[in-house]
């Protein structure tokens, strides 16, 4: 069973696997609760096969500066460097 990580996790059990993949607190926590908000499809599973729109949307999402100036490769180079 999933430890309880308080109320800002809504999704324990996602969180613990994400963060026993090495991932930070805040990437671990804000994936897991997107996940159990239902906000977290996309159209594509990997960002070069995503629209430029949904690129932008992201980086706007997860506070990227100088997006709207950026073509779309690299968007993705921006957001993978998020990660």
């Amino acid at each position: 069973m999933a430890k309880d990580h308080g109320p800002s996790v809504k999704n324990d059990k996602l969180y613990e696997k994400l963060r026993g993949q090495g991932e930070s607190k805040e990437k671990a926590a804000r994936i897991a609760n997107a996940k159990a908000a239902g906000t977290l499809s996309h159209r594509s599973t990997k960002l070069e096969g995503r629209t430029k729109a949904d690129l932008l949307k992201e980086a706007r999402e997860i506070g990227i500066e100088g997006r709207s100036t950026m073509d779309k490769p690299a968007l993705v180079k921006a957001i993978r460097g998020h990660r």
